[in-house]
């Protein structure tokens, strides 16, 4: 598995998922769950979504 995923791109999907889940827990909704999503693609640096469209934001 090929890191495809960069510093930054890390840094804004941790910010989106925590607030995604922020706003789940705040409306008690299950949706709050997709949250996690972008976290833990963060967390692992590949994202399989980049991957058939042949991109990556990660440093050369």
């Amino acid at each position: 598995m090929k890191l495809n995923v960069g510093s930054i791109d890390r840094v804004i999907r941790v910010i989106v998922g925590i607030a995604i889940c922020a706003a789940g827990w705040h409306y008690h909704a299950w949706w709050g769950l997709i949250g996690l999503v972008p976290i833990v693609t963060a967390a692992i640096g590949w994202c399989p979504a980049y991957m058939p469209l042949g991109l990556s934001t990660k440093e050369k």
